[in-house]
């Protein structure tokens, strides 16, 4: 069994790339969502299917770098639902936002599951996990606000997908940061005499 210190260094520093690239396109993401999108639904429409299209791009590239999708089985089941979300978004936007926030909140519960899963494989070998769990963890009760919400009557939009995809910057941001600071440390103790 690899420990923290068995683990090449490309392996945690490819971690902490992948994460500080999934904080700097949710972060964007999320400004878009805010501010331009509200105003051109075209562009909400596209970054509606867009942001489900990246985490199983993303999910798959990592993945495939961290052994492959048969041994990164969370990961394998994450790139399967994120893939089915994006074509269900896009097939499902012509019937409303409440139908596409339904669909985003299913998502948020199984990815967040996935992702979770993910999270507890990793920490014995990487370390620095505890934020990918407790992203996971609140993903599930994002995606049963956004069903709640989206079987409610008040208008929705795109803006009430963002704070989702917000906390999940932060979370990749943690993550790399936690991971940057757990490298500092694990080559400086490589150093040591």
């Amino acid at each position: 069994m690899k420990t923290i210190t068995d683990v090449k260094s490309p392996d945690r520093d490819w971690l902490k790339t992948y994460y500080y690239l999934r904080f700097a396109v949710s972060a964007i993401w999320v400004a878009l969502a805010f501010t331009v999108a509200k105003a051109m639904p075209a562009l909400a429409a596209v970054m509606l299917v867009a942001y489900p299209a990246w985490d199983a791009l993303a999910n798959y590239l990592d993945a495939n770098r961290s052994g492959g999708l048969t041994k990164n089985k969370s990961q394998m089941l994450n790139v399967v639902v994120s893939v089915v979300t994006a074509v269900a978004v896009a097939a499902t936007l012509s019937h409303g936002m409440h139908a596409v926030l339904q669909i985003f909140g299913v998502w948020a519960i199984l990815s967040g599951l996935f992702q979770l899963v993910t999270g507890v494989r990793r920490l014995k070998s990487y370390g620095a996990q505890w934020a990918m769990i407790l992203s996971g963890a609140q993903s599930g009760l994002a995606g049963a606000h956004m069903l709640s919400k989206a079987a409610g009557t008040a208008p929705v939009s795109i803006a009430d997908i963002a704070p989702y995809a917000a906390f999940g910057a932060f979370y990749f941001l943690i993550s790399a940061v936690s991971l940057t600071i757990s490298n500092v440390r694990q080559r400086a103790k490589a150093v040591e005499p």
